[in-house]
């Protein structure tokens, strides 16, 4: 036979409140009581109740859910930073909708997954967003906070590494070391992630004297990285140092050179961005950039939550400084 289900009219009946009031201490910005929320949560235990988040949310017309959208779940970066959301997210109370998307735009259909789940918020990683996908979740309510890159003309909060400061300090920094002539293995040059790293290591070459280097597109990926060294060492053998855009074309990179047996960092040196975990493991031990995550997930957070409780100004690009984290990857040629 089928058990009952416990609902939170059994739970007010046993702890003698109301259902609202049920309702009120399951919630994530709760106005009731310490005395009446702890007498309502042993009530729940001892009945062995389980509040419907969608069903209560429907009432409130709060869901207690955000969005994250993420397309690159290949780049180690991204999972250590969706564990990072998940978990300060949880201390807040609020539940994550993961939308793993296979587009550089967010679908209509992603979209429409958010709304259909009444999101209050959505954190937009490493995909673009379209003007029309902008428009659907205002006239939804959704609050939008990018992460890791912007767009100038969006209306959206943006939270980010400062990309220009950090090339121009990784440009500086391969130069001081005695490098003459060093490559940049870029990411897909419509985000701005890409456009600001090279930015600044355009500029801080060009201080040196140095108007023309390498480039070749690595996409943020491993197999990227590793054609991107293959075509850098093709053009020009004289290289002898590859800035790339992130820590995974870099390891692609450095697998390729090893291939050539061509050493690392006697023969090249290589720098990174990122700083994801596997940068320490033995067989990279690669320098790169660290980007402050946690400082960069605890602001985005912020962002959103303000705007979700009305607190709305005109949208910022925050920019989080990050700092070179030296390891063996690179020489010193002086």
């Amino acid at each position: 036979m089928k058990q009952k289900k416990i609902t939170a009219i059994d739970v007010a009946r046993l702890a003698g409140v109301s259902q609202a009031s049920v309702s009120r201490a399951f919630s994530k910005n709760s106005s009731i009581s310490l005395k009446k929320k702890k007498l309502i949560l042993e009530a729940a235990e001892q009945l062995g109740y389980q509040p419907n988040a969608i069903a209560r949310g429907l009432i409130t017309n709060q869901s207690g859910i955000i969005g994250i959208v993420m397309r690159n779940i290949q780049n180690p970066f991204y999972p250590e930073v969706l564990d990072k959301f998940y978990a300060k997210l949880a201390e807040k109370g609020y539940k994550v909708m993961f939308i793993n998307s296979h587009n550089n735009e967010i679908s209509d259909d992603e979209v429409s997954h958010l709304i259909e789940y009444s999101v209050e918020g959505a954190i937009i990683t490493d995909t673009l967003l379209t003007s029309s996908t902008v428009q659907k979740f205002t006239r939804n309510g959704i609050k939008v906070v990018l992460f890791n890159r912007y767009d100038n003309d969006s209306i959206s909060n943006a939270v980010v590494c400062d990309n220009v400061t950090a090339g121009k300090r990784i440009g500086d920094y391969l130069l001081e070391k005695g490098h003459k002539n060093p490559a940049f293995i870029s990411g897909p040059m419509n985000t701005s992630t890409t456009v600001d790293r090279l930015k600044g290591f355009e500029e801080a070459l060009a201080v040196h004297g140095i108007n023309f280097f390498l480039t070749e597109n690595g996409f943020y990926s491993y197999d990227g990285g590793f054609t991107a060294a293959k075509r850098l060492l093709e053009r020009d053998h004289t290289i002898d140092a590859i800035f790339c855009a992130n820590d995974v074309s870099a390891f692609g990179a450095m697998d390729y050179l090893k291939t050539q047996n061509i050493r690392i960092p006697e023969d090249i040196s290589v720098v990174g961005f990122d700083n994801v975990a596997m940068s320490d493991w033995v067989s990279y031990h690669l320098t790169t950039w660290h980007q402050p995550v946690d400082k960069m997930v605890k602001d985005a957070i912020h962002l959103l939550l303000e705007q979700i409780n009305g607190n709305e100004n005109a949208p910022i690009i925050h920019k989080v400084e990050g700092h070179l984290a030296e390891r063996g990857s690179v020489m010193d040629r002086r």
